[in-house]
């Protein structure tokens, strides 16, 4: 009788430990997050469709977060060696969004999209005919200590940046 005693007691504490605990399991669950090289890889294609030809993708220069609700923002550098000159300056990167954005303050509908840096510190974002979408201010990050090729890091004002090397332009939902 007094072990029966001491499992439901044991049991009653567990739960409420349980129930404790679930809102934080929960809200870590539901957060935003930046994807490891591995899981992007397993996201994107070889090769993608811009401008009437196809790209091959450069997956180990990519970078993604998954939203709280399970859908993605991704991109990807391209090798542009088949495009023109005026083509490839825009296009440097393959960007996938499945929700709409504001990108450095500017609204994105949710899409697929080439993008790039530009001069003036400017990103272009075209669709994928080469259209022009939106052009914004881009940022330098002198102090970024190992700039790669392309990758998504937390902006600590909130949202995310997409890097090229030491240039940068902030999205967020």
């Amino acid at each position: 009788m007094r072990n029966q005693a001491i499992l439901r007691m044991a049991a009653a504490g567990m739960m409420a430990v349980a129930m404790m605990a679930a809102p934080g399991a929960i809200q870590a669950q539901g957060s935003d997050t930046v994807l490891k090289p591995a899981e992007i890889q397993k996201l994107l294609p070889a090769s993608v469709y811009y401008r009437g030809q196809l790209a091959p993708t450069q997956l180990r220069n990519s970078g993604g977060v998954k939203l709280a609700d399970g859908l993605y923002v991704l991109a990807t550098l391209v090798d542009t060696s088949g495009y023109a000159t005026s083509v490839a300056a825009k296009y440097q990167a393959y960007f996938i969004a499945e929700v709409p954005l504001k990108v450095g303050g500017e609204n994105l509908a949710a899409g697929v999209y080439g993008v790039g840096f530009i001069g003036d510190n400017k990103f272009v974002v075209t669709d994928v005919g080469g259209h022009d979408v939106l052009t914004v201010n881009a940022g330098e990050d002198a102090g970024l200590k190992r700039p790669v090729p392309l990758q998504i890091v937390v902006d600590p004002a909130g949202g995310f940046r997409l890097y090229t090397g030491r240039k940068y332009v902030i999205f967020s939902r």
